[in-house]
């Protein structure tokens, strides 16, 4: 959802703006002088942009380590969406290195249409990373295929492939990791998609992947349960494709919250790690207000549900029972300001941080 608006560090009227704004917000829990700050650009040598996926190591291990954070890219250097082929590794003062450059041509398991790195991501606690992939040949919904998960090690490399009709187009995740086992849930947004070009179809699907981890082996498939259906979903000429897409879990509430994109909503999924059956769209617990295309969704320490959206450049907070609390401006360039600069986000230690399309930045608020 890049817009073509590779601009260079465009943070600092979105500082201003979201300083004004946070002061007059009521319910601000980020404190009485919230700052927006650059953590580090995330291009890497092969010039790759557009940073989709977002998450923190929580253990150190091979190339990873504890506490930093790993981003996703998905067009390649010329712009193209759904040909973004690495990973790079940011420490919290800004360390940048590269996590994995992954050749489409040299891959373990089936990967249909190739590579484009998609927000789905992330880093188990035995030091697994997976990651999404939803390919274009041209940058073009028209050429946009299923793609895959993929799994690496510690180091980068690729081990193995979870695919099939289940898997359609994997556009962002979450996980319940408890070690030597781990619950996998993921948005798909390309269930006849393409087929309808451009029309509203309600084929997007979340479903749980359950994995066992082995001491010395790759994550093993246990099964894969649909246990979201019905999103709305489309192709669009600028975002490549809308569907359901940030997913946040609260295991405390057994609750999966979903951003229901195309309908400016977050919906709930009861009983994500149990059920063996599709609950639709879930419960709706919040719609409109402050909501524009919510992507990028995590839950707070607090139980709190926060999304970024994508067309206006605003984090939204709302409460469990659906009352949205606070609005921060976290990019205000481009035209209309702050469209297709915001994706993936994560809390740490209560600071937010965010990948911003639009600069090529992984950005941290606080």
């Amino acid at each position: 959802m890049n817009l073509s608006r590779l601009k260079s560090l465009a943070c600092a009227t979105s500082l201003v703006a979201a300083s004004a704004l946070c002061a007059q917000a009521q319910g601000n829990h980020f404190g009485n002088q919230p700052r927006i700050s650059v953590v580090a650009s995330t291009v890497p040598a092969n010039g790759d942009v557009n940073p989709y996926g977002i998450a923190r190591v929580p253990r150190s291990s091979g190339s990873l380590v504890e506490g930093n954070i790993l981003v996703s890219n998905f067009n390649n250097s010329t712009n193209l969406q759904g040909t973004g082929t690495t990973i790079v590794q940011i420490s919290p003062t800004g360390t940048t290195s590269l996590f994995a450059q992954i050749d489409s041509s040299n891959l373990p398991g089936p990967c249909s249409g190739g590579i484009g790195l998609t927000t789905a991501l992330v880093v188990l606690r035995s030091g697994w990373v997976v990651v999404g992939s939803l390919p274009t040949t041209d940058g073009t919904s028209a050429t946009a295929q299923a793609g895959c998960l993929l799994v690496l090690d510690s180091t980068g490399k690729i081990w193995e492939t979870f695919y099939g009709s289940l898997i359609n187009g994997p556009w962002d995740m979450t996980a319940l990791d408890s070690g030597s086992s781990a619950d996998l849930f993921v948005a798909n947004v390309l269930n006849g998609t393409v087929a309808a070009g451009g029309k509203v179809v309600h084929g997007g699907t979340v479903v749980r992947l359950a994995l066992s981890i082995g001491a010395k082996s790759a994550p093993t498939l246990q099964s894969i349960t649909v246990i979201g259906s019905g999103f709305a979903e489309r192709t669009d000429p600028a975002a490549l494709v809308i569907g359901p897409t940030g997913l946040g879990l609260d295991a405390k509430a057994d609750t999966l919250y979903v951003a229901d994109s195309l309908n400016n909503r977050v919906t709930a999924i009861p009983n994500p790690v149990s059920r063996d059956t599709s609950a639709g769209i879930g419960a709706i617990v919040s719609q409109g207000g402050s909501l524009n295309d919510p992507l990028g969704l995590t839950v707070s320490r607090g139980g709190n549900v926060r999304t970024v959206n994508g067309n206006n450049g605003f984090l939204v907070e709302t409460t469990p029972d659906g009352e949205q609390v606070q609005k921060i401006l976290l990019d205000s360039t481009g035209d209309p300001p702050g469209a297709g600069a915001l994706f993936g986000l994560i809390e740490v230690n209560g600071a937010v941080y965010y990948v911003d399309d639009a600069s090529n930045t992984l950005n941290l608020f606080r």
